[in-house]
């Protein structure tokens, strides 16, 4: 049925509960997953250049360690399952579009993705990735909340 499973994660409790069932489905199936964590970059206005890149160098460091700790648990967790996973991180202000060029990139054919219920107006400030990805993905997207 489904042959590689994309896994994207935000590091939540809720989107490690996607990624779980979609190793499971995985297992099932006898899939891969490849788990990916979009970071979104740096953006600031400063006066001095000096302050902007060391900040710059401290968020990309700590976005890309905790991009790591969120991707090895997926790893962990597709290992203890005795799933084949494959992990990336990539910097990206749309997530969806991450996500979906991402599916398309790696020939995914499933991605199992976290909804977060966010309703009124926190969707409406926030938006929702996995609308978005609903509305543009080439594959089937199976929502869990």
């Amino acid at each position: 049925m489904f042959k590689h499973i994309l896994l994207p994660t935000d590091g939540s409790d809720l989107s490690l509960r996607a990624a779980k069932l979609g190793i499971d489905l995985a297992k099932t199936c006898g899939a891969r997953v490849y788990a990916l964590h979009v970071v979104a970059p740096y953006h600031t206005i400063s006066y001095m250049a000096e302050m902007l890149a060391a900040t710059e160098i401290t968020y990309t460091q700590d976005a890309t360690a905790r991009a790591e700790h969120y991707l090895a648990e997926v790893r962990r967790l597709a290992e203890a399952a005795g799933v084949a996973c494959s992990t990336e991180y990539v910097f990206d202000d749309r997530p969806h579009e991450a996500i979906i060029n991402t599916a398309r990139e790696q020939h995914c054919d499933l991605a199992v993705m976290a909804s977060h219920g966010w309703r009124g107006i926190t969707r409406l400030l926030l938006g929702s990735e996995v609308h978005k990805v609903l509305l543009e993905s080439e594959i089937p997207v199976l929502v869990c909340r």
